[in-house]
């Protein structure tokens, strides 16, 4: 077979590849979208009347959504009738159910919520972390919900596996969550894609099967690893799914 032949063959080959898992990519990202969800606050008294906190998705047997456990801290207003509400679908008039706090966990910034309706789940990975370098994604709500409910996608490799915590220069950086993180260190994904404000709570998935590896979380890179700069970088942090999986065994929730 001559050289000219080879050098064919293996272009085909990569043109086939590069197509298939162009396709794969897709299809990963339509089925995730199914599974992603706004996590917000319904007031009957304001204009508008939702407002979105942040993202979240759906585990478990379709009525269990996780989160992060800042973006429900905020407490609700008894006096003026405010829900906990999780948003589903896509556009201007996404589906409304009122969610209820299950269990959180301070310590990985995680919580659980549960509707009443079942909506598509989505399947987790196994709890061991995945390597440097591994392809990922993540679907959410970088900008809120202002024009509607419309999912973002982002794309990029899994930087570091490194502790949530790094020393501070000085005793008066140190502040409770700090203290405690330093008691209790624990490993976080390190990512090169950009992650906002809206985006915490994200499901983090790997991109050839679609499983959740991790949890997006915006506020470490302002509460710990980028103190120190005037503004936040690129880099994002999301926290791994074994601390998922540990939020769902302690709320007594079977897991897929």
């Amino acid at each position: 077979m001559s050289i000219l032949v080879k050098s064919l063959f293996a272009f085909a080959i990569l043109l086939t590849h590069s197509a298939s898992y162009a396709h794969n990519i897709v299809d990963i990202v339509k089925e995730a979208k199914q599974s992603v969800v706004g996590i917000g606050i319904y007031d009957p008294i304001k204009a508008p009347q939702t407002s979105l906190h942040g993202t979240g998705f759906v585990v478990a047997n379709g009525q269990y959504i996780v989160t992060n456990n800042h973006v429900i801290a905020k407490p609700l207003d008894d006096t003026a009738k405010q829900k906990r509400v999780v948003l589903a679908g896509v556009g201007r008039y996404p589906k409304m159910f009122e969610a209820y706090i299950v269990e959180v966990d301070e310590l990985h910034d995680l919580a659980l919520l549960r509707i009443s309706t079942k909506l598509k789940p989505f399947q987790l990975a196994g709890s061991n972390l995945i390597p440097d370098g591994s392809e990922v994604a993540f679907t959410g709500f970088p900008i809120g919900a202002i024009l509607g409910l419309y999912p973002a996608t982002h794309r990029g490799i899994i930087a570091s596996s490194t502790p949530v915590i790094v020393p501070t220069e000085h005793s008066s950086q140190l502040d409770a969550k700090t203290l405690r993180r330093l008691r209790e260190p624990y490993l976080v994904y390190q990512m090169d894609a950009t992650a906002y404000p809206g985006n915490s709570g994200s499901a983090v998935y790997e991109v050839e099967t679609g499983k959740v590896v991790a949890v997006i979380n915006k506020v470490f890179v302002k509460e710990t690893k980028e103190t120190i700069l005037s503004e936040p970088s690129g880099i994002t942090y999301s926290i791994p799914v074994k601390y998922v999986k540990q939020l769902l065994r302690s709320a007594n929730v079977d897991i897929n």
